[in-house]
């Protein structure tokens, strides 16, 4: 098991206070020393929280893994190709949500999600897809050639009742163990404490 962190809400601080602090490179820095893995940052195409300095200069100082949370879209494309993660990971992206509220609907886009994975992978550069918990999106996901999943947790990290999350929970099992006989790599994430 590795341990990803996420660093868009010391930037969504950094950017509410309009300012240079907190910084999302120092935050990636003390995760990495704490024991983080992989370190997760998702560029949106408004800059709104995590912008171009902070992925350059992450791309530059992180040790473990660089994921890179992106809409299937030409410009955070060549974003990617620019500065190589190590992982990309696409994700549907909405201007008026403050942060990622459900998983890519990878059976509507597959075709361009497809086009985007495969320009990602000849640049050698790994694809997971953000995903709900749900067997045909991730069957889908393999059928579009990503390398991984994460499955999106954050109806379990909402569920009110011990029998909504133990049924939430299930889904994410169930899903873990269908993306794995497939092949894929999974992970899973959003709003996990």
């Amino acid at each position: 098991m590795r341990l990803g962190v996420n660093i868009d809400h010391v930037a969504t601080l950094r950017q509410a206070r309009k300012g240079r602090y907190p910084d999302p490179v120092a935050a990636a820095a003390l995760a990495e020393l704490g024991g983080a893995d992989q370190i997760t940052l998702h560029v949106r195409e408004d800059r709104r929280h995590v912008n171009d300095r902070d992925l350059d200069v992450l791309r530059k100082t992180v040790n473990g893994t660089l994921n890179l949370e992106m809409a299937a879209v030409q410009p955070m494309l060549n974003l990617a190709l620019q500065h190589r993660p190590d992982t990309a990971t696409l994700v549907p992206e909405r201007r008026e949500e403050l942060t990622t509220e459900g998983g890519l609907d990878v059976i509507s886009n597959r075709e361009e999600i497809r086009r985007v994975a495969q320009s990602l992978r000849d640049a050698s550069i790994e694809v997971s897809l953000f995903v709900d918990p749900d067997l045909e999106q991730i069957k889908a996901s393999h059928r579009a050639d990503a390398q991984a999943v994460e499955l999106h947790t954050g109806r379990y990290c909402e569920a009110r009742t011990s029998r909504d999350r133990a049924r939430e929970l299930a889904r994410i099992v169930e899903g873990a163990k269908a993306a794995t006989k497939l092949g894929l790599r999974v992970a899973a994430g959003h709003g996990l404490d």
